[in-house]
């Protein structure tokens, strides 16, 4: 398999997902699921393979996927709960002007513009959303999303002035590679569904 596997268990698998590949199947393009589901076939009977949760095409980094469907029911259960610690590092086309804070954002979702719409107060049908930030060094930030929404980094980081470098998307104005901005999830922290352990997976940025 082309992608890096970071960890392999019975129950679950994590990759390091290159940015520009999808993550669920599709007929038309490679994806994800798919380059994984060949990595697990090898000859033998079809395996299971459960979709945990998503990174956009343009987003690069860890990527969990379940091998059992208890495992898959575990590990959303998890996620749905909020047990999950997600963190991620992005280079911003400005630092915010403050070192570290918290944003919190009403998100509505445009099916015609495929972008996130933020509002800094409730509008019909939006969802709250919320993120931790800190400043490591020039542009780069460090963010910890409490919330897992449709866009969300990219979209509350633009809304106060600070676009991904590369997201054209939501106002940036630097260029980075094709299908790719500057946004990485660099760790995942969950617990194994099998054995209990704290689990932490790490993938190395792209960009160094």
């Amino acid at each position: 398999m082309d992608i890096p596997v970071l960890r392999e268990t019975t129950h679950w698998l994590a990759i390091d997902k290159p940015a520009g590949l999808i993550t669920e199947r599709n007929p038309w393009e490679a994806s994800a699921e798919s380059i994984v589901f060949e990595h697990l076939h090898r000859g033998r009977r079809p395996p299971f393979l459960g979709i945990v949760h998503r990174l956009d095409r343009v987003t690069s980094g860890v990527l969990l996927m379940a091998k059992k469907p208890s495992a898959l029911k575990a590990l959303n259960r998890q996620f749905a709960e909020r047990r999950v610690r997600k963190t991620y590092l992005a280079v911003v086309e400005q630092a915010p002007a403050e070192q570290e804070g918290e944003l919190i954002h009403w998100l509505l979702k445009s099916q015609q513009e495929k972008r996130a719409l933020v509002y800094e107060q409730e509008q019909l049908g939006s969802v709250r959303c919320s993120l931790r930030y800190r400043l490591l060094e020039d542009n780069l930030l460090e963010v910890q999303p409490a919330t897992g929404k449709f866009h969300q980094i990219r979209a509350q980081l633009a809304a106060i002035g600070c676009p991904i470098v590369g997201d054209q998307t939501y106002g940036a104005s630097q260029a980075y590679l094709p299908n790719a901005i500057m946004l990485h999830a660099w760790k995942l922290e969950f617990t194994d569904p099998q054995s209990e352990e704290s689990i932490c997976l790490e993938a190395p940025l792209p960009w160094r």
